[in-house]
């Protein structure tokens, strides 16, 4: 019991530390030519609360489906939902995924609590990835960035489609049971059949602020870290490695992962490189990242082990770049 008081002390303690640099930095803005700030560091405060504000109310939205599951689905309810066949819970999965307009920002809690409740681990890991790729908002995002044209759209979506299925039946193959962490706690799964909807309704976002707490942390040292790497890496750079097909769709799909852009906007920065590189490269960018990115790696790190984590990132850049390779000729 004492422990578990000290960790929450730990996390809101340094969840407020964090909260407080932000405002210092951005009081900063306002004394630029008194403290004779850099503008690297201005520009590194700029984007880094651009992501943070961006990804917070997907983070929102995220924590407070997770909450509902855990409250109102019950394991009798997905015991009846989820296919027992393996392959069509997958393909279940990943089909409702492709409906959900769920962001990559707020997806992992909704897939903690669906495991927590009995989701086989590869079909969460199928809605995961669809989830923030295929959804109809996306879609139409994609479709605008490029022009109204529908052709990267479509592509977007189907061969999202098919990579996702690959990637959640390898994971299938390969792990068994949660994989969640020893530490990780999804809270109770038994609530009152008697509990009146108000009470359950409070319960629900009780569970929903510590989801929040949990992941919120991890999300601030992603998004950091992303705004490192779009203040300091020179554009430069990029064009010279990206010469041929294999390099500039590695440089694509390293870019969206270290950027971790939003998969409701990122189309649009996406589109501003399709002049530069083929459109193999545009469809690495737009598949990959919103599979997973830095900041989603770092918020899975915090509930599954490091061992499925990292084989999840491996598989996902490994099967997009194969499969975008093999139909380079076409696309």
């Amino acid at each position: 019991m004492i422990r578990l008081i000290r960790s929450n002390l730990f996390d809101i303690t340094g969840f407020a530390v964090i909260l407080a640099f932000l405002m210092l930095l951005s009081l900063g803005m306002g004394f630029q030519s008194k403290l004779e700030i850099p503008s690297s560091i201005l520009n590194l405060n700029t984007i880094f609360l651009s992501i943070l504000i961006e990804a917070f109310p997907f983070v929102l939205i995220g924590v407070l489906i997770a909450g509902m599951i855990q409250i109102f689905v019950t394991e009798e309810h997905i015991s009846r939902w989820i296919p027992k066949n393996k392959y069509l819970a997958i393909v279940m999965s990943c089909s409702v995924g492709a409906l959900f307009p769920a962001c990559e920002c707020g997806i992992v809690p909704i897939i903690r609590r669906l495991v927590g409740k009995g989701v086989p681990i590869a079909a969460a890991i199928g809605f995961m990835l669809t989830g923030p790729l295929i959804n109809p908002i996306v879609i139409a995002s994609t479709y605008m960035a490029f022009g109204n044209d529908f052709k990267i759209a479509a592509l977007r979506m189907g061969i999202g489609f098919v990579i996702a299925i690959i990637i959640a039946l390898l994971v299938g193959m390969i792990f068994k049971g949660t994989q969640f962490k020893s530490s990780v706690s999804i809270g109770s799964h038994s609530h009152s059949k008697n509990q009146s909807f108000l009470e359950k309704f409070w319960a629900m976002l009780q569970h929903s602020i510590d989801e929040f707490f949990d992941m919120a942390k991890y999300l601030i040292i992603g998004a950091f870290l992303a705004a490192l790497v779009q203040t300091y890496l020179p554009a430069k750079t990029l064009l010279e490695i990206g010469s041929g097909t294999a390099s500039s769709l590695a440089v694509m799909m390293g870019l969206a992962y270290f950027l971790s852009l939003c998969s409701e906007a990122d189309a649009f920065i996406g589109a501003s490189f399709s002049s530069i590189f083929p459109s193999t490269s545009i469809l690495g960018f737009l598949i990959f990242g919103p599979m997973i990115d830095l900041k989603n790696t770092l918020i899975m790190m915090s509930v599954f082990r490091i061992k499925f984590v990292m084989t999840v990132l491996a598989l996902v850049a490994g099967t997009v770049f194969t499969i975008l390779m093999l139909f380079s000729s076409m696309l």
